[in-house]
Parts: C-alpha cells; sequence; structure tokens
C-alpha cells in the first residue's frame, strides 16, 4: 500500500509557540522538503498576513502541484488561498459540539451548510479540496458520518479527522476509520496531537486502517505538544509495518539533515533521546551494549543509522568497556595492546566517577600522556579580535598559523562567538567545516569564571570533539574550534 505524507511543519508547525520564522527561511524548509520526498506540503495560513500569502505564493511557483493553503470555511480566507496560487486547500470547520457551541456558535444544520457552501466556492474556483472536521474525535459520531458524506458526493479530495486535541487512543482511531471507510470512498487522512504522547501512535494507527494521507511535522514541532512526528511515523511503516508493504515517497537517508535543519531554523532544540534523529538515538556507552553493537548493529539498534542518515556514537564515561574504548582509539589512528587499553578505560572511568563529561580530546590526552606522546598543532592561534557595536552586527578578525604560514579572515555573525568561528571557516581548506554541536559550561564561579566549550565537528566523513578552557567565553570557543580542526586535519 503506497501512502502520501501531507507535512504541515511550515503551517502547524510555525504554530509553535515562541516560532517566527522569516520568508526566506520558510523556503529552506520547503526545499528540504521537497528533496526529502513529501508528496503535499502544508506551506502556511494565506490569510494570516500579506507577507504569509506572498510567501506562500513565491514558494508555490517554484514547487507546483505540491503545496496546500489552510483556510476557514469563509470566502476571505479561500481567496488568500487562490490568491497564493496552491494546488490543493484544506479548509476546515468544528464539528464537535464543544467547538460548535462556544466557538462557532453554530448548530450542526449550519455547519454542514457551511461546509457544503466553501466546498463549492473551492471547486467553482477550479481548486482541490481538501477537508477537514475540526475536533473529529470529540464529534457525535452520527454528526460525522452526516459532513463526511457531503464532503465525499461533493467529490473532495481528502477528508481529514483531526485529533485537535490529542485526546483520541490507537483503538479509538481504528474504530473511527473503520467506520468510514463503510460509509465514504474519499482518501482519508488523520491529524493527530501529541496531547497524550500518542500522535504517532494515532497516527499508526489510522493508516493501519486504510488512512493513505498522514499529516506529520518534522521533529513532531506544532501547538502545544506537538503534531505527529514525520521520521516516527515513517519510519514506522517502514519498519514496524512491513508485514503490510506500506510504502512512502522519503528519502529516509534525508530524515536527520532535514530534521537538523528544522531544530536550527526553528530554534527548538531536540531532546537527546528523541528517536532516529537525537543525540542519543544511535549513542552507546555501556559495554555491554557497545560489545553487541560493534559485533552486529541489530543487537541493540533497530535499524542502522545511514538508514536515516545519521551516525553511530560510542559515549566515553563510567560504563564504558575495553572495546569501545579500542574501537574509538582505532578510529583516532592510535594502535594500542589490550594491556594499554585497559589502563586507558580505567582513567576513563575514574573520570566518569568524578561526575565529569568525558570527550573524545579526553581519550587523546589520556592516550597520548599513556604513550608519551606530545601532540603536534599545525594549527594555532595568532591574533583574535572581535567588535561588537550596538546596534550592528558584531564581527570578527582572526590570524592563524598553519603550518608555519599565516592566514588571516573577517567574518560577521548573530554574536561575537558565531562571527569568530564564521571567520575561521573563511579560511581556505575550512569552508566545509560543520559546527554539529555547541556546549557551554562555567567551571568556577563568579562573573569570572572559567568557561568549558565542547565543539563537534564535521569535515565530510570525519568528525571530532574538542574543548576549550579559557576565561572569556569567545576564547574558549575559539580554542575548542581550533583544537577540533587539528583533529580533523
Amino acid at each position: 500500500m503506497k501512502i502520501k505524507i501531507f507535512d504541515t511543519t511550515l503551517r502547524d508547525g510555525e504554530q509553535t509557540p515562541g516560532v517566527a520564522i522569516t520568508s526566506q527561511d520558510k523556503f529552506k524548509i520547503a526545499e528540504a522538503l521537497v528533496e526529502l520526498g513529501a508528496d503535499i506540503i502544508e506551506a502556511g495560513f494565506p490569510s494570516a498576513s500579506e507577507g504569509e500569502q506572498k510567501t506562500v505564493k513565491e514558494i508555490s511557483k517554484n514547487f507546483p502541484k505540491k503545496i496546500c493553503g489552510l483556510a476557514r470555511c469563509t470566502k476571505k480566507d479561500i481567496d488568500a488561498c487562490i490568491n497564493a496560487d496552491v494546488d490543493l486547500i484544506h479548509i476546515f470547520i468544528a464539528t464537535s459540539q464543544i467547538h460548535m457551541k462556544y466557538k462557532l456558535k453554530m448548530n450542526e444544520e449550519q455547519v454542514m451548510e457551511k461546509a457544503r457552501e466553501s466546498i463549492q466556492y473551492c471547486i467553482n474556483h477550479g481548486f482541490k479540496v481538501h477537508f477537514s472536521l475540526e475536533d473529529a474525535t470529540r464529534t457525535e459520531e452520527n454528526f460525522m458520518v452526516k459532513i463526511c458524506k457531503i464532503a465525499d458526493e461533493m467529490k473532495v479530495h481528502y477528508i481529514n479527522i483531526p485529533d485537535t486535541v490529542g485526546v483520541c487512543t490507537p483503538e479509538r482511531m481504528k474504530n473511527i476509520i473503520s467506520m468510514l471507510r463503510k460509509e465514504i470512498s474519499t482518501p482519508l487522512a488523520v491529524h493527530c496531537h501529541n496531547d497524550f504522547g500518542l500522535a504517532v501512535a494515532n497516527t499508526l494507527a489510522g493508516i493501519e486502517e486504510g488512512v493513505i494521507l498522514p499529516h506529520v511535522t518534522i521533529n513532531g514541532v506544532g501547538e502545544r505538544a506537538g503534531n505527529a512526528d514525520l521520521e516516527q511515523v515513517v519510519m514506522g511503516c517502514k519498519i514496524l509495518y512491513k508485514n503490510l508493504g506500506i510504502e512512502t515517497n522519503i528519502k529516509t537517508e534525508k530524515i536527520y539533515e532535514t530534521s537538523k535543519l528544522v531544530e536550527r531554523l526553528y530554534g527548538i532544540k531536540i531532546s537527546p533521546n528523541f528517536p532516529f534523529v537525537g543525540d542519543n538515538a544511535f549513542a552507546h556507552e555501556a559495554g555491554i551494549h557497545v560489545h553487541g553493537v560493534l559485533a552486529e548493529s541489530s543487537t541493540y539498534e533497530p535499524i542502522t543509522p545511514e538508514m536515516v542518515g545519521a551516525k553511530r556514537r560510542i559515549v566515553l564515561g563510567k560504563l564504558v568497556g575495553v572495546h569501545a574504548v579500542e574501537s574509538k582509539l582505532k578510529e583516532l589512528n592510535y594502535n594500542v595492546s589490550n594491556e594499554i587499553a585497559e589502563v586507558i578505560t580505567k582513567k576513563i572511568k575514574d573520570l566518569g566517577d568524578k561526575g565529569k563529561r568525558v570527550t573524545e580530546a579526553d581519550l587523546v590526552a589520556i592516550a597520548d600522556d599513556i604513550l608519551g606522546r606530545k601532540r603536534e598543532e599545525n594549527i594555532k592561534l595568532v591574533d583574535l579580535r572581535v567588535y561588537n557595536d550596538f546596534g550592528k552586527k558584531p564581527f570578527a578578525f582572526v590570524k592563524l598559523n598553519i603550518d608555519g604560514k599565516e592566514e588571516i579572515a573577517v567574518s560577521e555573525g548573530i554574536g561575537t562567538v558565531d562571527s569568530a568561528l564564521n571567520a575561521i571557516r573563511k579560511i581556505k581548506g575550512y569552508e566545509n567545516v560543520n559546527l554539529e554541536e555547541y556546549h557551554l559550561d562555567a567551571i568556577s564561579g563568579g562573573s569570572d569564571a572559567l568557561a568549558e566549550v565542547t565543539v563537534n565537528l564535521c569535515s565530510g566523513k570525519k568528525r571530532t570533539i574538542a574543548k576549550g578552557i579559557h576565561e572569556d567565553i569567545v576564547m574558549a570557543s575559539v580554542i575548542a574550534f581550533i583544537n577540533g580542526l587539528n583533529n580533523l586535519f
């Protein structure tokens, strides 16, 4: 069974409290969603503002036959979608008693008539219709069937059953979809919210009963507790329901990079234990687990990280085993005996027992100390100057000594740290170094506290973790970045 993915990251996802993105950022996400393979992209709510209508229109122009706009059952909203040149108009009206009484102040007959008028208005203007019963899972079933039959008879393209406040259960979702499939022939969609943590489960339950258009968002962003998460719905269909042959057009190997783009532009940090795309999704520390994963990944991983474009991470700490340490050392081009690996492992465990976050940089320092090596630094900081005039973008000047040759660069950024690191990245050879993680800790008290910065850098297939310590946060950040470059190059 082939299902289509309806992504509402740019509409419901943008309604996440605290999220405000530019039209340029919306376009970047739309482009990424097209690359990912989303079938329909709900680009926004065109009647919300002139700017929103203009943005949706621009996205529609660049990605024809992909873009949907949201509208209430009013001519004003529908006209805004028409003017935005969307391919599909998503109209909705509330159908639960609580919504009709307190929000709409309408009875069932009035709601049905309003739905009928709005669907016809879209059709008269030559547009495809995606019809939603807002708060469907709290709607009286006989009325749900009545209004769905109206939409069905008027040949809308999809009928959507939203769990607007996330109170449905998988069993009830199955019953609703099963009941409607006996009454109507229009393809069904579901739009599940995560108030009780069941959005993905309810979406998968709907798909199991024949829903072909699940509504999802990247990283599960959305109002309140968010929406059904695209990553989990798609991988659930692919892996958990593979016996049913459920397929999507999603290029799963692009999931991780799309997730990180939305995380960065929306400014919402993903929880480390978030499935598939969280920092710990493919991270292992416990010795038994690491040993198993290194021997056969499926022992402790239900899918390989490469399936979603992620990478496995071996974590160093008090639970680490010698196999993990040996593997990490080989990755860093250290060939040591088992006896030396055991000594290094013990030192790491000792640091972990003291509550210290052990990084790759610590492992390198421990290994070099035990092996009597002095680590060469090919890249050294010669000069750093940052400028932060009020009302203007900060910029930084940096001079590095690279293998005896001095290189300089200047760049601006969002803040002083960003401008300094951007300047380093402007130096030839470092343009493609990505900062994947930045972590700041104060390791002493007071306003003159020492800052410890840990960075996770990636260049091509090589990645490293490095740290820097200084009383100035910008300097600590630059030191950490340069230490990482010395590891990479």
